[in-house]
């Protein structure tokens, strides 16, 4: 999973945002080679030890989209994954919109839909329901316009490969940090255990 989402970052998101927090050489953590990485995730960089940088200034990215696109090197510790994994899944065609796109979850959002060739073209429409005691709910109708080159499953896949990159990027060492806590969290409850029966033999007299 994480070296899907780190080919589809490469291949959809390294071309206008940084992850500037990151070095490429860190995603031998996730199992990929220096070669791998080399031939397949680097191409704005020269040396391995690099971080995750676009030629893309901010002053171009203000200009192509009306504000510089994010560094996303924590932004799923900002944003949640469950956030970006909806924000992902939520893209629609919206001719009002000066990029052509708009999302559900980030209403007038600056940013174009990436990966629009994997999930396709659709709209979308907005139903307001209200009910007796006159609470409105809102209905979302998506109607595909022109599918992609993944069906639904592939691309919610891709999506869910995507935010487990990102969060791996905003925290690499989590992985090795949770294991670390359950040993400890074990070695704790050994002590524990002979604390107990220590303190049970200095008090078994006075008892």
């Amino acid at each position: 999973s994480l070296q899907s989402g780190a080919r589809t970052f490469a291949n959809y998101c390294l071309n206008c945002h940084d992850a500037q927090f990151m070095r490429y050489n860190r995603l031998a953590d996730i199992g990929l080679t220096e070669a791998q990485i080399r031939d397949n995730l680097m191409f704005a960089a020269d040396k391995v030890g690099e971080t995750m940088k676009v030629a893309l200034g901010p002053k171009d990215g203000k200009e192509w989209f009306g504000v510089p696109p994010p560094d996303l090197s924590v932004i799923a510790r900002s944003r949640s994954a469950d956030w970006l994994y909806t924000y992902l899944r939520t893209f629609y065609r919206d001719p009002k919109a000066a990029t052509g796109w708009n999302n559900a979850v980030f209403p007038n959002v600056a940013m174009p839909h990436a990966l629009w060739t994997l999930q396709g073209e659709r709209s979308l429409e907005v139903v307001p329901h209200a009910d007796k005691a006159g609470h409105v709910s809102l209905e979302y109708k998506w109607s595909e316009l022109r599918p992609g080159t993944q069906n639904t499953v592939q691309y919610d896949a891709t999506a869910r490969d995507l935010v487990n990159f990102l969060v791996y990027v905003g925290e690499p060492a989590g992985r090795s940090r949770k294991n670390i806590g359950v040993v400890v969290l074990f070695v704790l409850g050994i002590l524990f255990v002979f604390a107990y029966a220590l303190k049970k033999e200095y008090w078994k007299d006075i008892h």
